[in-house]
């Protein structure tokens, strides 16, 4: 009568499929969810990070996002912007309320709470059909991170452009 019980190993990070991306991009057509999604997707950055964006950390001519200060090791790094990011980022700065001081807003100005954010994520999911594949905002992140291994990123660059101090957090 006695109990076994099992530590499972832990899974390996979800990256979003390259097809699955196509498809959710596809069905955004919000300019703010379409900005958040796409920097989330191309910068690797935090949900957390980039919801705590202001609109002065983000530098348009020279492609890049200055984050002071990383969410989980407190470290400040650079991301880079790709062209389909930076469009849609510029649509959204050019349409949004000029006198808010973060980049994705909520009430009384504050920042986009994370709840409001992954619901946004998860209406679009349930509309490109990929809501049963168990992918989170997260994911964005690690896929991020498989396609820049992927296309031969060396790893100790990878681990400065992700903000972990570890390399092994990146392996």
């Amino acid at each position: 009568k006695r109990r076994i019980k099992l530590k499972l190993p832990e899974t390996l990070p979800r990256a979003m499929n390259p097809k699955d991306v196509k498809k959710l991009i596809t069905v955004i057509h919000d300019t703010r969810d379409r900005a958040l999604i796409l920097l989330l997707l191309r910068t690797g950055m935090r949900i957390g990070e980039t919801l705590g964006l202001a609109v002065n950390d983000v530098d348009l001519k020279e492609k890049k996002v200055c984050l002071m200060e990383g969410e989980k090791n407190n470290m400040g790094r650079v991301v880079y912007l790709s062209n389909d990011a930076l469009f849609a980022l510029k649509r959204w700065l050019a349409k949004r309320n000029k006198e808010e001081g973060f980049i994705f807003y909520g009430q009384r100005h504050a920042p986009l709470c994370y709840s409001a954010a992954r619901s946004r994520f998860v209406k679009y999911l349930r509309k490109a059909r990929l809501d049963q594949k168990g992918y989170t905002v997260h994911s964005l992140r690690h896929t991020y991170a498989s396609e820049l291994l992927n296309a031969g990123m060396r790893l100790e660059v990878l681990q400065q452009l992700m903000g972990h101090q570890d390399i092994e957090v990146t392996r």
